[in-house]
């Protein structure tokens, strides 16, 4: 009913940048929060950015200053511009969204994940 569709990931060498997309699709009424998670082996997933409908945004202290989120609204899209990028930024990202589907169901959603890798 929803789909979820992430790119972007890939290898970068320390400093480097990437940038990350998902995009939903399907039965969509209204999207609420966007956001995206990651989640390094052995630990537990964890909030990296997020952003309101109207744009507010919310940062984890280890994305502040380095990473920027952004949407389209029009376009039913969340981007995540990742710049000065560390070892231990190597995780799984996922994209979260908080959708209201045209039969008014309401729920969040998670992509599969996008694999970012940071190393020399």
């Amino acid at each position: 009913q929803v789909q979820l569709v992430e790119s972007g990931g890939g290898l970068v060498q320390p400093g480097g940048s990437l940038s990350l997309s998902c995009a939903a699709s399907g039965s969509i009424f209204r999207i609420y929060t966007m956001g995206w998670y990651r989640q390094a082996p052995g630990k537990q997933r964890e909030l990296v950015a997020r952003i309101t409908r109207l744009g507010s945004t919310d940062y984890a202290d280890s994305a502040k200053g380095r990473f920027t989120i952004s949407r389209d609204n029009a376009k039913n899209t969340v981007s995540l511009q990742m710049n000065s990028l560390k070892p231990e930024d190597t995780a799984v990202y996922l994209c979260n969204v908080d959708i209201e589907t045209i039969g008014y169901r309401r729920f969040a959603s998670w992509g599969q994940g996008t694999q970012v890798t940071v190393s020399s």
